[in-house]
């Protein structure tokens, strides 16, 4: 957490007259979103209005949650978005560690005279004005709340930050599944829940919101698994044609490497995927028990995240990007 001296000092920064902007990083999950708006509705709360901007769209499954469509889209918005960030004196950055996490924002980021304040969970985040960073903790949203608590707000949060903070914590945790889901995070649910937090609403808003497009994707990954490495490691991947084939969405694919993960005796999964538009292969991995995808991915491929979840790109073909893949886990012997 911020030191006391450090509260007192973004105290007096969140004020009327100061313009706040909050900033989350590139293809937004839903803690990425559940945090930017429940920061958003806190600082509304104490009187005080803020922006939030991402870099490019996100999942409709995410855009029900109070006030996501008014979220400005930098990919759409350049000039609107540039100067809202230029324009700032506080930017808080939230669940990403470095500038270049938010794609183009990032150098608009690094010349804002603003003064910037890092919110985030991932490992070795660089330097910003104040820093709370903790790789234990689940979900950044999980670490709004510790913030809003350090400011002695907890009365402030009404049912729109309980809804935007649950839904970040439950897709961070996978449900609640993950390793680091801890009593903290239990408690915080809990009173996310007495404040208005709805678990089956927000849990069929979020995840039951299949589309037709989803729904063929994932048969056909499902239908091709491939066990690797004595059975310890799951492959899965879709070509570029067959997104295009069954016209998928953004968000239609989310999610998908864990059913590698959840095959008896696999402790790691990789979904490979091309980019619609451009010549690189994206990335997914998840891992089990000390599986660290993390250093892996950054190893590897050019990626980085959390120890059993972490996110990567590869230049090479498809296939190459496969075998590569194989080479490397053989190699590490995981």
């Amino acid at each position: 957490m911020f030191t006391p001296a450090e509260l007192l000092e973004i105290n007096t920064l969140l004020v009327p007259e100061n313009k706040i902007v909050i900033l989350t990083h590139y293809n937004p999950d839903g803690d990425a979103i559940g945090s930017s708006l429940g920061l958003k509705h806190y600082l509304k709360a104490k009187g005080l209005e803020a922006e939030v901007v991402v870099p490019n769209d996100f999942p409709k499954f995410l855009k029900w949650m109070p006030e996501a469509k008014k979220n400005i889209i930098g990919e759409y918005k350049r000039k609107v978005a540039f100067d809202i960030i230029n324009e700032a004196d506080v930017i808080f950055c939230l669940d990403f560690n470095s500038p270049a996490r938010i794609g183009l924002l990032g150098d608009w980021l690094m010349r804002a005279k603003a003064k910037k304040i890092l919110i985030d969970h991932h490992q070795q985040p660089e330097d910003f004005d104040f820093v709370y960073s903790d790789t234990i903790i689940p979900a950044t949203c999980q670490m709004v709340y510790h913030f809003i608590e350090a400011m002695g707000d907890e009365k402030l949060v009404n049912k729109d930050i309980a809804e935007c903070l649950y839904t970040g914590i439950m897709t961070d945790t996978g449900g609640f599944r993950f390793r680091s889901t801890s009593a903290a995070t239990h408690r915080i649910v809990a009173n996310l829940i007495e404040k208005g937090a709805d678990p089956s609403v927000i849990t069929s808003n979020t995840w039951d919101t299949n589309t037709v497009s989803r729904m063929h994707l994932l048969a056909l990954i499902l239908g091709r698994i491939e066990v690797v490495n004595d059975g310890k490691v799951a492959v899965l991947y879709l070509t570029r044609k067959e997104l295009q084939e069954y016209g998928f969405q953004k968000g239609d694919t989310e999610g998908f490497v864990n059913y590698g993960l959840s095959i008896v005796g696999v402790r790691m999964a990789a979904f490979f995927m091309e980019d619609l538009y451009e010549d690189f292969i994206k990335i997914s991995f998840r891992s089990k028990d000390d599986v660290d995808v993390n250093q892996f991915s950054r190893k590897y491929f050019s990626g980085g995240g959390h120890i059993n979840a972490a996110g990567g790109k590869s230049m090479e073909s498809l296939p190459d990007t496969i075998e590569t893949f194989k080479n490397r886990i053989a190699e590490e012997n995981l």
